[in-house]
């Protein structure tokens, strides 16, 4: 039996990650949370875990999202960059939710929740 997965949700976590300036290009204009299209509950018409994002402007949102100028593993790989970077911020200055799980990886580098 496959076990259901318990989604992550947290519009305070959201609104903290789309507060922070870009962790992929440091642009402060208009800066979202994106959530990881590898893992963490991502399926069809549902977005992952609200702890599985990064702060990205918009710009490098849609880069990583649909680019075309960039392999699949280098749009993974931003995407993973700019998410340790989202979380430790928000760590380092005390500002992650308390009700929010860590998000963690696995061996290989890929979110795990």
């Amino acid at each position: 039996m496959i076990e259901k997965h318990s989604y992550v949700r947290s519009k305070k976590l959201l609104k903290l990650v789309a507060g922070l300036d870009c962790q992929a290009c440091g642009s402060g204009h208009m800066v979202q949370a994106a959530h990881t299209n590898w893992g963490g509950g991502k399926g069809r018409g549902i977005k992952a875990d609200d702890n599985l994002v990064a702060a990205l402007c918009l710009k490098c949102h849609y880069e990583i999202d649909q680019g075309k100028d960039l392999s699949r593993e280098e749009r993974q790989e931003k995407w993973l960059h700019a998410h340790v970077a989202t979380v430790a911020r928000l760590c380092n200055t005390g500002d992650w939710p308390a009700d929010v799980p860590m998000p963690t990886m696995d061996s290989t580098g890929a979110v795990a929740n």
